[in-house]
């Protein structure tokens, strides 16, 4: 995989089942934060709104999607079924993504980088 310097040629890479998957979810960001900035940080496509908000990469697997920790804690329960780690969350490539679920990690997001100063 060649090293992008976009979101549009990170997704470019992928097969085109899994360009849908990371288009949806691209989408669904902007839907909830227009005013958030794209780009290319930790080497992923990263979404800034009053610093990183959330960060998101396919893999063999699974989607990894890394709101960060304050998102994770708040929404432990719902996020029993999912693989999760201090700032991740592991979404089965083989499973519709959860978008409300996916919803309220981006408002968690959006609430901490407001209030963290």
């Amino acid at each position: 995989m060649t090293k992008a310097s976009t979101i549009d040629e990170f997704i470019s890479n992928y097969p085109k089942a899994i360009q849908v998957i990371m288009q949806e979810l691209r989408s669904e960001i902007h839907e909830l934060v227009p005013e958030a900035k794209e780009k290319i940080s930790y080497g992923i496509p990263t979404f800034a709104f009053h610093g990183n908000l959330v960060h998101f990469a396919a893999f063999t697997h699974h989607i990894g999607f890394y709101p960060g920790a304050s998102p994770i804690a708040e929404y432990k329960k719902e996020l029993k079924p999912y693989v999760t780690s201090r700032g991740t969350v592991r979404f089965p490539i083989d499973k519709p993504l959860p978008y409300p679920l996916i919803r309220k990690l981006v408002k968690a997001a959006v609430k901490r980088n407001l209030t963290k100063k």
